[in-house]
């Protein structure tokens, strides 16, 4: 299909989901071949990711896609409660018709906290050879206390306080859906027994790990994990100052560290 710089919405078999495609070339003359294909956090959105995508294209000189999964931001929505193993899903099942889609010769998955996982488990599943490199912002492989203990935050915040509002301004009338999928998932009981770790040693492209020190949602223990057991090179980048959005909170030095990784693997 071609791909609007505008942005649309792209047809899978459960449905339409929105993106949009920032290119490197102001012009649309895009010559890269290589394609970031950007994975939100469990409760983002294209919009959600404000300006990052178009500085990291300008940054990079690659073109950057980005998308709402199914029942997130203007995407189609989804049927409640999400399973267990919804990041499962959106790997093996959703992911390789949206990068079949994009038509890329080569990509790189960036992917955001539940965006992470999701490139973890797609990497990790079987090898495709045009996946170039995996960058891990704030990822989870295995399930932390401090990870519950924030969530359950989250659904209060929601519920008695102002994050339902803030959200529905990114996510409009998938706004439940969306909170709702992702929090009742986490906080299903079966969810302490969650991990992706097994999917590690089955990466060998390089990875780029970036994190912050202060991350509310996950300790330093998820990079040790990919450290120790991903196949191929594995570079980490521990950013002081700074929590669960590395991207939002530090943008330049995020841009610096992505940028600075692409040009060695390159």
């Amino acid at each position: 299909m071609t791909l609007q710089p505008d942005g649309g919405r792209i047809q899978c078999h459960e449905g339409n989901i929105e993106y949009q495609l920032h290119r490197h070339d102001a012009s649309g003359n895009s010559a890269s071949k290589t394609t970031l294909v950007l994975l939100h956090e469990g409760l983002g959105s294209v919009s959600m990711w404000g300006q990052f995508p178009k500085k990291l294209a300008q940054t990079t000189g690659c073109d950057v896609f980005v998308y709402s999964r199914f029942g997130y931001g203007k995407s189609d929505p989804t049927t409640l409660p999400w399973q267990v193993d919804y990041m499962h899903v959106e790997g093996r099942q959703v992911l390789p018709q949206v990068l079949n889609r994009i038509q890329s010769q080569h990509f790189v998955l960036v992917g955001h906290s539940d965006g992470a996982s999701i490139a973890t488990i797609y990497a990790g599943d079987q090898p495709d050879p045009r996946l170039r490199a995996l960058v891990l912002i704030a990822p989870h492989f295995f399930t932390e206390n401090l990870s519950l203990k924030s969530i359950k935050g989250a659904l209060e915040a929601y519920e008695q306080g102002d994050l339902r509002a803030r959200l529905e301004r990114y996510h409009g009338s998938n706004t439940d859906n969306a909170f709702y999928g992702w929090n009742s998932a986490w906080l299903n009981p079966e969810f302490e027994k969650w991990d992706i770790t097994d999917f590690l040693p089955e990466i060998s492209v390089p990875v780029l790990l970036i994190q912050g020190k202060q991350d509310q949602y996950g300790t330093e223990a998820q990079l040790r994990e990919a450290e120790e057991k991903c196949s191929g090179t594995v570079v980490t980048a521990l950013i002081d100052d700074c929590r669960h959005a590395p991207h939002l909170e530090r943008e330049i030095e995020t841009l610096d560290r992505l940028n600075k990784f692409l040009r060695q693997i390159s």
